[in-house]
């Protein structure tokens, strides 16, 4: 769906065509037919995967047949429709089919803006003429998207921009050309195996050098933004127009994700102007943390003379509206008090508000708050009390309707349609109340403990059914324990395990979560970067102290029937507790780890752990491979050979300290597998059996 300009209705996919719906009534208007949507001369309409339209409604441009890149489908075929005369066309003519990327209308609607194959072209919306903007385009020189790093760690990969009167465009230009290519394997594809190069910056490399260029859409030369600093030190993370001048506003962030700085460039003169910044000891982190929407676009408020900021200056993760000045920039905190905010829901300046997610009585669940963008106003909670869990929202331009989505460990997602801000459900008869289904006496339930440490750390924990506190049972620890996520969170999913083949509990396991420091949730600027340079130490001590208080706490737990499992950084943890604690953790199922640190990419590893030039004792004591010698339990090691993400040598590594040390374990390499190890005919219930059996042979589920 699209919420509509005046955020009174929304745009879907419906019957291959698409519809605008009231918000208030819901009464339905055809905007595009399916017959509309048919290719010329053919009977098969478009199959839309994405929409937009011109700010008069009147041009609606299609993206289909998509194409995967990385991680998601951003490459595909383009369309327009000129929804007066019903003529449609395809864009792009003459290039390669799925391989135009992130199409936008100009804001006159005259003219469409794309990426293919590493260049930007401008296409006029009625005749159909190209204007190709760039053509030094190749797989290391990118422009208007990014290489790997900036996409999977930034989460940036639209990367260019209109100008407000629609005559320039600005854009990122990262010349990947001194970043040396991971080379991944292919030998089942063909008879002769072939390489799949992957430009990767691994951690102590340089950073592909970035900058932004601003050209005309008639064409002609580039003129680049001349920032300050190395620009193999630094990283440009965000960048936009003002909303009615063409100035360019951007942050620049150096490598070490310490300092970042704000520039107010103006193209015309060539100036560039430092306004405002930001610091941290550890890191800082971006907008793809806290935002919603484009995560390198902008918070405007008041027609671009100020916008909103986010910075944990104070110990938490406080909402600031910063406001150009002739001296600069003043800002006004506006989020006060020991609580943090989430994500920002809704910026609404016609009252005054800014809408966030926060949770400060429950740091593993999260609720709508808002407060005045004047920093005088009080905390206001916007979700009504009663309905304990994690919500979210989808909010109207206009900030009078949301989307409101619900879960909890009892209620499985539930969604309803509110008016805001009194948070009432437009039609009772759809109302969470009338439609949530909460699950009686699920077997689930959350926890605090106190390690001998004397952290604090959240947990749940799922009991054997039936269950007999006079007998023992074997547990089953599920850890993640990165700065990148948690694993102990009120949504329906916790307690669930998808890769055992069966009920756990009813298997007779006791399943248990940790949250370790470090972990984002929303605890303060303490909890989470009291990780810093301490990845494969700090988090593994508070799992392992945990459990061990657990066990404490306990009696029924059997400590001879001890596993632990993870995903990514999970697989790490996994690792590491296996290696450090072996007294705690007799099994272990790990996919797709970091053995090394020293093999993961730069933005990720500096922005947690330092430079490996200046501290790589830290990564050395963090990695797995330090500690494989150690093994004594049963290890499932697993891991897709076409991973770009943790790459494949990681195992090999691992495996290689494993036989130097004599340690046996079992390996299951799944050909060509990406970091979900999802691709191919057979393989997620491979992966499930495969898990479920080395669960019950090497930790015997049941009472004893």
């Amino acid at each position: 769906m699209r919420w509509s300009a005046d955020g009174n209705a929304y745009t879907q996919v419906r019957n291959a065509g698409l519809v605008k719906v009231d918000v208030a009534t819901g009464q339905e208007t055809p905007l595009i037919t399916r017959d509309q949507l048919k290719k010329p001369g053919t009977d098969t309409p478009l199959q839309i995967a994405g929409y937009s339209f011109s700010a008069d409604d009147n041009t609606a441009l299609i993206f289909t047949n998509t194409a995967r890149v990385w991680r998601y489908n951003t490459r595909g075929d383009y369309w327009v429709l000129d929804r007066k005369s019903g003529q449609l066309r395809q864009l792009g003519q003459g290039k390669p089919a799925q391989s135009l990327m992130f199409a936008k209308l100009s804001p006159d609607g005259t003219k469409v803006a794309y990426v293919s194959e590493h260049n930007i072209f401008v296409e006029d919306v009625v005749s159909g003429q190209i204007t190709p903007l760039t053509t030094d385009g190749t797989r290391k020189r990118i422009n208007g998207t990014f290489d790997w790093a900036y996409e999977e760690e930034f989460d940036c990969r639209d990367g260019f921009r209109w100008s407000p009167d629609s005559k320039q465009i600005a854009y990122w230009q990262v010349d990947a050309s001194g970043i040396r290519d991971y080379l991944m394997l292919n030998t089942t594809d063909s008879i002769y195996s072939y390489t799949i190069p992957v430009e990767y910056p691994k951690v102590g490399e340089s950073p592909s050098p970035a900058k932004i260029g601003v050209v005309s859409v008639t064409g002609g030369p580039t003129s680049w933004i001349q920032l300050p600093g190395d620009p193999q030190q630094h990283y440009i993370t965000r960048m936009e127009w003002f909303p009615a001048v063409n100035d360019i506003i951007l942050e620049q962030l150096d490598r070490k994700q310490q300092v970042s700085k704000v520039f107010v460039c103006q193209p015309a003169t060539n100036s560039v102007k430092a306004v405002y910044g930001d610091l941290d000891k550890a890191w800082l982190d971006g907008k793809h943390r806290w935002g919603t929407g484009d995560p390198s676009g902008w918070e405007w408020l008041e027609g671009g003379k100020s916008f909103l900021w986010v910075s944990e200056k104070d110990n938490w993760r406080h909402l600031y509206k910063v406001t150009l000045t002739r001296d600069g920039m003043k800002e006004v905190l506006l989020t006060p008090g020991q609580y943090e905010i989430g994500t920002i829901s809704h910026i609404d300046e016609a009252t005054n508000y800014v809408y966030f997610i926060a949770s400060p009585d429950s740091p593993i669940q999260r609720y709508l708050y808002r407060v005045k963008m004047d920093g005088k106003g009080k905390l206001e909670k916007v979700t009504p009390a009663g309905l304990n869990g994690t919500h979210g929202y989808n909010i109207s331009p206009n900030g009078k309707w949301a989307i409101h989505t619900f879960t909890s460990h009892t209620v499985p997602n539930a969604r309803e349609w509110v008016k805001l801000p009194e948070h009432k459900a437009i039609k009772e008869t759809e109302s969470l109340a009338a439609t949530m289904k909460p699950v009686a006496n699920r077997n689930i339930q959350f926890f605090k403990l106190t390690t001998d440490d004397g952290v604090t750390l959240d947990g749940w924990m799922v009991k054997p059914v039936p269950f007999d506190s006079t007998k023992k049972y074997p547990v089953v620890f599920h850890v993640y324990g990165e700065p990148a996520g948690s694993t102990v969170n009120d949504v329906y999913s916790t307690g669930f395990n998808n890769l055992f083949n069966g009920d756990m509990a009813k298997s007779g396991y006791v399943y248990v979560a940790l949250d370790n420091r470090g972990t984002p949730n929303l605890k303060g600027t303490t909890w989470r970067k009291s990780i810093y340079r301490q990845i494969g130490r700090l988090n593994i001590r508070d799992q392992a102290m945990g459990a061990r208080k657990l066990f404490q706490q306990h009696a029924w737990i059997d400590t001879s029937r001890v596993a632990v499992w993870g995903w990514s950084g999970g697989g790490s943890t996994t690792l590491h507790l296996l290696f450090q604690y072996p007294d705690i953790y007799k099994t272990g199922i790990s996919i797709a780890a970091v053995g090394n640190q020293l093999f993961y990419d730069n933005i990720y590893q500096e922005r947690y752990m330092g430079i490996p030039q200046e501290n790589r004792e830290d990564f050395v004591l963090g990695s797995p491979i330090t500690y494989a010698k150690n093994l004594r339990g049963n290890l499932l090691y697993i891991h897709g050979t076409g991973d770009d993400n943790v790459h494949y040598s990681n195992a090999e590594v691992l495996i290689n300290e494993l036989i130097k040390h004599n340690k046996q374990f079992q390996v299951m390499p799944y050909p060509n597998r990406s970091h979900s190890i999802s691709e191919g005919p057979g393989t997620n219930l491979h992966l499930r059996t495969l898990y479920t059996n080395y669960l019950l042979q090497h930790c015997p589920p049941g009472a004893r």
